[in-house]
This record gives C-alpha cells, structure tokens and sequence, in this order.
C-alpha cells in the first residue's frame, strides 16, 4: 500500500452496506470493524431507533441507533450503543462525499484526539454502490445538544466550538504532510470531491433556483444569478487555495456541530473534510449559527478569539486580522452558493432551511461579498 493512498474497506468485496437499518447484522458490523479494531467482535446487534430520508435532520446520509452486545474475549468499556451511519438511499449516488467521511474516520480521527468529533468503531465504503457505513459513539451518552439555525445559540457557545475548529486547523497549518502520508486528502479544486462538486452540483442548484420561489427571489434581490454565483465560487475557490492552508472540516454549517456540558463545541458530518484556507470554516460557522443581529454585533470579537486561540495552539504567525477578514467576507459565496442553495426543504424542514438563507444572504450583503469576489477577476 502507498502511504499517500489510504486503505479503506472499500478494497474488500465482501463488504456491501445496507439499503436499510432493517439489513444490519453482527457480520456486516464485524466486518466493518474489523480492520480498524481487530480486537472488538460483536455478537448481537439490537435497532433501537433508525431515521431514513424525510424523518427529519437527515440530509446526505441515513442514521440507525444500535445496542450492542460484545464476545466475552472483547475489550471492556466498549460503547453499548453506537449511532450507525449510512447511505441515504440506493438510488442518491454521492459516493465521493461518503468515501471522503468513511477516510477521515478511519484515518485521520485516531491522531486529533484533542479535536472534539465524534469517536469512531470503522467504517467501510462500497464503490460498487456508492453507500457507506460507519460506527459512531451516541453522543447523546455524553450530554450532547444539536443546535441547528432555528435554535439560539449564544456568543459563548459559538467560542466553543471556535476554539475546537482553532485546534483542528493549527494541528495541520501548513503542514508539509499533505505532500507526503496526507497527500490523498482532497483540496476545493482537485480530486473526486471537486469533480462532483463542479459536475453535478451545479444543475441541481439551478433546479432549486427555478423551482423554489423564496429561492429564486433571494438570488434576485442579491442581483445575481446561478451561473454567477457558480463562477465567483470556483475563483475564489481557485484564489484560496493559493493561500495558507490547512484541514478543514469542509461543512461547518450549526447544525454540522454539537455543543457539551461545560461548553465544550464539536463537529458532526465530515463528508466535505478537505485542505484548505480556513475562513472556509469559520464564516460557515459563524453566518449560520448566529441570528443577523448577533453576528452583526459579535462577528469581529469572535473572529479576533478564532485568531488569539489559532495562536495559542502552536500556530507561529497567523495572519493578520486585516487580510483575514477580508477572507472571511470572500467567502460567504460558498456558503450562499453551495451551502444551501443545493438543500432542498425536505432535507431540515421549511425553518430552517429558510433561516440559513436568509443569515447567509444578508451577510453577503452586509460584506460586499460580491464586489470582493468580482475583484479576483
């Protein structure tokens, strides 16, 4: 195996994931698992909730609660229930995104213990079909609360989960690693995930455009189009990644995090995990977890917080508030564009999908987002 090409599951056949929660068994666990945790055999497997497509907060991927029960020769302390993650559907084939979650997982989860995400059983992803699974703990166990745009979140709850981003990004700032054993993580303008995103993606934008009225008329009133919106994306896209990079979590939206008893802030959802500039992150955060009013007010101080705990976890000279804020202005176009204009309202409900178009429209506003972007050229 080349270190620069990561093994998954998908290299074994035997492995064909579910089409539904009523299809998991203690073989297709094991197997799972068994690559990542040799050790762990599970004997019995219990469905104790499942969530397909329509049930609510499940957009690109399905979800199944399992209680397990272990061999006796298994380690102690094992989770008793886990949160199976698998494809939404045979027939919604975005392979690149859950082949690109199942290898930061399997990969890079085990190295960023001091990064709150959730803990990992194994995952596997089958080419043939395009679905996935993975092995999740139940956050729920540890307290967890899933703010989502509908929910208030305050400014401190927002520095929490700042503060877990600053540590993911500065264990990866520049690192001369992505030449070398992280060379297969994917960038915004190269690899599977790009083609998809640049492919495929687009068209059905533009049907949400032209099919959805409160979306066409936001567009309007932003006195744009999809086909701009499409292009500004790719350059600045193209522009950021000439920039400092780093690991990004790729798709930071609220409802992609989860908040801990003492405010402690993780992250959820890792099928966009890419290298590269992290305003990515952080404007993503920021625009959808805060009301219009609050992030007017705070949008500043937190991105000076991001920056001071940037610093603190190791990183020697991070830019300048200046140049970053522009940055962060820049890349409110992701968030417009890709973010959720592709989010159709089946996806969250009629609330909240309308609430994070209306926080991230008046933000690209309130920022010149388009005459920044214009000015790359």
């Amino acid at each position: 195996m080349n270190a620069t090409e990561p093994m998954t599951v998908s290299s074994n056949a035997s492995v064909k994931m579910p089409d539904s929660a009523s299809d998991i068994t203690p073989a297709l666990l094991n197997a799972i698992i068994r690559p990542w945790r040799p050790e762990v055999v599970v004997e019995e497997v219990i469905i104790a909730d499942s969530k397909a497509y329509g049930d609510g907060m499940v957009s690109t991927a399905a979800r199944a609660i399992l209680d397990l029960r272990y061999s006796a020769e298994s380690p102690p302390n094992l989770p008793r229930r886990i949160v199976f993650k698998l494809g939404r559907s045979p027939d919604f084939l975005i392979g690149p995104l859950y082949e690109n979650e199942v290898k930061f997982y399997n990969w890079l989860r085990p190295e960023i213990g001091s990064v709150e995400a959730p803990l990992s059983l194994g995952g596997a992803y089958d080419p043939d079909t395009q679905q996935f699974g993975l092995l999740l703990e139940d956050l729920t166990l540890r307290g967890a609360r899933f703010p989502n745009a509908s929910v208030m979140v305050t400014v401190a709850e927002m520095e929490g989960i700042l503060e877990n981003l600053a540590r993911l990004h500065a264990l990866f700032w520049q690192s001369p690693r992505f030449a070398s054993d992280l060379a297969w993580v994917e960038t915004h303008i190269e690899g599977p995930l790009a083609r998809f995103m640049r492919d495929h993606v687009p068209p059905v934008i533009q049907q949400e455009i032209d099919t959805e009225n409160f979306k066409r008329e936001l567009v309007e009133r932003l006195g744009t189009s999809g086909d701009e919106l499409m292009r500004g994306t790719w350059r600045l896209q193209e522009h950021q990644q000439t920039l400092p990079y780093t690991l990004l979590h790729g798709d930071t939206h609220i409802g992609n995090t989860y908040l801990l008893p003492g405010g402690k802030g993780g992250l959820l959802d890792w099928q966009l995990c890419v290298r590269g500039h992290h305003m990515h992150d952080v404007n993503y955060l920021i625009t959808t977890g805060l009301s219009i009013g609050t992030r007017r007010k705070h949008e500043r101080d937190l991105l000076s917080f991001y920056l001071d705990r940037l610093a603190a976890f190791g990183v020697a000279n991070p830019p300048s508030f200046e140049e970053t804020w522009v940055e962060y202005r820049r890349t409110l176009i992701w968030g417009v564009y890709i973010g959720w204009l592709t989010t159709n309202i089946a996806n969250y409900g009629w609330e909240i999908n309308v609430l994070n178009h209306l926080r991230l429209t008046t933000a690209f506003e309130d920022h010149e987002t388009a005459r920044l972007v214009a000015a790359l050229g």
